[in-house]
């Protein structure tokens, strides 16, 4: 059977729950809820497996924290024995602005404490899923605005590209990154232009 590993950055913990740095298991939350999948507490990270037209779909929240995120990846790629190329990581952005998003096959970790963990354990090969925060906040305020929680009307911009996330990934399962690519990221950039942000 195809198996694959969609891996949700964030931390664990109530008090890190709706923060913008936990947008990545925000879209697995939604995922496993369309998908009547249920977390269960397992090593390196809570663990739903879901299926999509038959195919096996693992999904990750890693409990490591953000920074040690590639322990858990490493492990469950390794354990259920899933080709690095069936990999996706979602995680939150920056440099994106709050509503867009950005699928990409492979590349850099753009200063994500996550992305670059999991980078230095198993490589730049691996397909990841980039949510827009915005970058709201004043020099030297990254670490206040990545923890800080998103507010309801930020949850209303936001929404849309969760929904938008979960049909990625069911086409990253069905379709490969690149098609994915090539039908989704032009949709990525839309988001209303009154709510576009400074750059900090």
């Amino acid at each position: 059977m195809d198996k694959y590993l969609i891996v949700g950055l964030g931390n664990p913990g109530e008090e890190y729950a709706l923060t913008r740095h936990n947008t990545g298991f925000m879209v697995l939350d939604a995922f496993a809820k369309a998908s009547n999948a249920v977390f269960g507490d397992r090593r390196y990270g809570y663990v739903a497996e879901a299926s999509v037209k038959g195919r096996k779909v693992f999904l990750l929240k890693p409990t490591t924290y953000m920074n040690l995120s590639g322990n858990a990846v490493r492990y469950w790629l390794n354990k259920e024995d899933i080709d690095q190329q069936r990999l996706l990581v979602v995680s939150d952005d920056v440099a994106l602005p709050l509503g867009q998003f950005r699928l990409k096959a492979n590349g850099s970790n753009g200063g994500h404490n996550g992305l670059g963990h999991i980078q230095q354990l198993i490589g730049q090969q691996y397909a990841r899923l980039r949510m827009g925060i915005g970058n709201d906040y004043p020099q030297g305020g990254q670490i206040d605005w990545v923890l800080g929680k998103y507010s309801d009307e930020e949850m209303e911009l936001l929404q849309p590209s969760i929904n938008t996330a979960t049909e990625i990934i069911k086409s990253f399962v069905l379709a490969g990154i690149d098609i994915t690519m090539n039908q989704f990221n032009k949709l990525g950039k839309n988001v209303p232009a009154s709510h576009t942000e400074k750059n900090g």
